[in-house]
Order: structure tokens, then sequence, then C-alpha cells
């Protein structure tokens, strides 16, 4: 027997000092639920989990943005139905404004109220708004630009691809009742080889012309009119506008049209980079609805009207379809993503959470064990004290 090392407590207080971190560990486990407290205890699964974890919360970040981008349409279309009421009745008035038993203080009173509507279409465009964004004045439509300050890009389709396109001849004829022509407008359009097969002019407006190809393929473009004035400052006329930009040399060049593709409202639906739906919202004004000269003053004008406000009718009716379409697509998205945040949330679960019985299990275990290296660390501390029984 030997009194100096008691090697025999030292083995007990070794056993005792693991089964104490053993049982430290399973109280952490059971106290916070997770089953890798640390990087040390598993650094891949960690590693993985942490991954998981920020992907997890990115989803419910994506999934209220989908939300906001619903809030959002459903704010615009429900401007646009008011709009559309108000074109509805703008209708009315040019359909009662046509017919020959009306007189010229009728028609007075129809066009007063006309202008009334058309007021409050504007007011409209420019007041709605969400979060403090005006939401229907072109801030988030498609953004297009010319070479020529009498031409603007009033408008393309989803379907027109990003990217510059010419056009080496165009000349807006006016009759004489001061629209635009659209057979000799629509022949002295000359399309450079950039557009899409079968490209020409199909319709026009109010100083609008409009092009369409293969494809789906829309382009509007704004023309400034070029009046003729008379010595009272009354319009008698207008005279041709020619589009094509003349160059410091006084020569004639191409009308260049670059379609950027980009001015919508990207929303973030997913929890990475480039994870967007991009949500385009149509510019609402008089002009791009072709009625910012319509009137019901005469039976001739009444009768016009009743086709522009046709025009405009399709236009908001366009817009609102396409604004149903993002609903729907975010709708679904916000279901995609409901779905891959129980998927990801059960994975990461099963990495990192704690099954409670079976650890529960464990800790009783080392509970006893840590009891009997207790009790028997005080057992090896009193044989070195047998020894004075050899001493006596």
């Amino acid at each position: 027997m030997k009194i100096s090392y008691n090697a025999a407590a030292m083995r007990a207080n070794n056993a005792l000092n693991k089964s104490d971190k053993r049982l430290t560990q399973s109280l952490k486990r059971l106290s916070s639920g997770l089953k890798v407290t640390a990087a040390k205890e598993n650094p891949s699964g960690y590693a993985i989990g942490r991954r998981m974890n920020a992907q997890i919360a990115g989803v419910s970040v994506a999934t209220q943005s989908a939300n906001n981008g619903i809030s959002i349409i459903e704010t615009t279309d429900g401007a646009l139905s008011e709009v559309h009421d108000m074109l509805q009745r703008m209708n009315e008035l040019a359909v009662k404004g046509a017919t020959g038993t009306l007189t010229s203080v009728d028609r007075e009173t129809l066009n007063q109220e006309l202008k009334q509507l058309k007021e409050e279409v504007t007011r409209i465009a420019n007041d709605t708004e969400f979060n403090g964004q005006p939401l229907l004045d072109g801030s988030f439509d498609l953004k297009g630009y010319t070479n020529n300050q009498r031409v603007n890009v009033d408008s393309y389709s989803d379907e027109a691809l990003a990217k510059e396109y010419t056009i080496d001849a165009l000349t807006v004829v006016y009759k004489a009742d001061g629209t635009i022509d659209l057979d000799a407008t629509r022949n002295s359009f000359v399309p450079g080889a950039d557009f899409p097969v079968g490209a020409k002019v199909t319709e026009v407006g109010s100083d609008k012309v409009v092009i369409k190809g293969s494809q789906d393929f829309e382009l509007t473009l704004s023309v400034k009119p070029d009046p003729v004035v008379d010595a009272n400052g009354d319009i008698t006329g207008y005279n041709n506008v020619n589009c094509i930009p003349n160059d410091a040399s006084g020569a004639p060049t191409s009308l260049k049209i670059d379609l950027t593709g980009i001015g919508s409202m990207d929303t973030q639906i997913g929890a990475n980079e480039g994870q967007q739906l991009e949500i385009r919202i149509p510019t609402i004004s008089l002009s791009h609805l072709g009625i910012e000269k319509t009137e019901v003053t005469t039976q001739d004008s009444s009768s016009d009207a009743i086709t522009e406000i046709k025009g405009a009718v399709k236009y908001v009716s366009d817009a609102r379809s396409r604004l149903g379409a993002y609903q729907n697509r975010l709708e679904h998205t916000i279901s995609s993503l409901d779905i891959t945040k129980e998927n990801m949330t059960a994975s990461y679960s099963r990495i990192m959470d704690v099954d409670m019985a079976e650890e529960m299990t464990s800790y009783t275990t080392e509970q006893v064990i840590s009891q009997a290296s207790t009790s028997m660390l005080a057992q090896a501390n009193e044989r070195p004290s047998q020894v004075l029984q050899l001493l006596q």
C-alpha cells in the first residue's frame, strides 16, 4: 500500500470529470433543445445548419415581400377599377353626344362632365401611392428612348426584346381634320433589320403610332405634332412630321429607339440573389389612354370619342389583366415558399434538434455514473488512511 500518490483516487477523479462533462453537455442539449450546441460537436452539421437557418429566415422575408407585392397590385387595381368606371361613363356621354337629337348646348353640358372625368383620371394617376411611392405615373413602367426630341417611346410589350431598334423612314401624315392618316403613315414606315418579321404600323391614335410584329412585338411611339397656326393664333391644320432626325451636317439619319427593358418594380421572391419578379405597372395618363383631346362638343367629335374611349378601355383592361396575372404568380410563389420553408425547417430540425427522449435516457445514465464516480472517489480517498492501521 502507498500513501505518496493515490493513483486509484486519480483514476476515479478522471472518470468523474469525464462523466461530469458528458452530464453538462446533456444538460445543455436538454435545456436548449438542440443536438448541436457548439461548432466543435459537429463542425459540418453546424455549418450546414447555420446556412439552412439563414435560408429559412430569408424565405420568411421573401414571403413578406411577395405579400407586399400583392398589396401593391390590389392598390393599383383598385385605382384602375375607378378609371374603368369613369371611362364607361365617358363612353355613355360620347354615345349621347353622337345622336342628332341633341343641341350644341346639350353637348356642351356633356363635354363639361367629360372634362371633369378626365381631370379625375389625371388626379388618380398622380395621387395613387403605396408606401409613399406613386404607382401610376410611369415610375414602374418599362423605359425607352429615341434620338429625336419629337418622337418618344410611349410603351412597348413585354415580348419586345431589350435592345436598340432603328427605323429608316417614317412620316406621320395628318388628314385635314387633324387626325393621323393610318394608310399614308403605314406606307411611309421602313423598319431596320433589327425589327421582328412583319413589323408594320397597324394603328394610330391621338399623336401615336403603333408598330406590331411577330411574336407579340408591339411598340407605341408618341409623336409631337406640328400645327399650322394662322395670324390669329388658331390651329388650321397640321404639317406632316418626318420622324427621322438630321445629323450635324443636316443629312437624315436613322431613328434610333433604345428599349431598355428596365423600370419595372423588382420584388424579391426568394432568399437568394436574382430571385425576383418584375412587376410592370403601366403608365396611366390622358395621353397614354389616347383621350387627351377627346371631346363631345359636336356630333362628329362625339363619334370619334366613342372610338378613342374604346381604345382607352382596352388599354386599362390590358393593364388590369397583366396585374391580375402578376397577383396569381405571387400567390403561387407564396404557396411555394411556404412549402419550401416547411421542408427546410424539417431538414434543419433533423440536423440541429435533439431527441428529448433519447437525450433524457443518456442524462439519467450519466447522472447515475456521476453519482457512482463521486462515491468511488470518496472510497479511494479513504484508502491511504488504512495504512495507519499498519503503523499502530
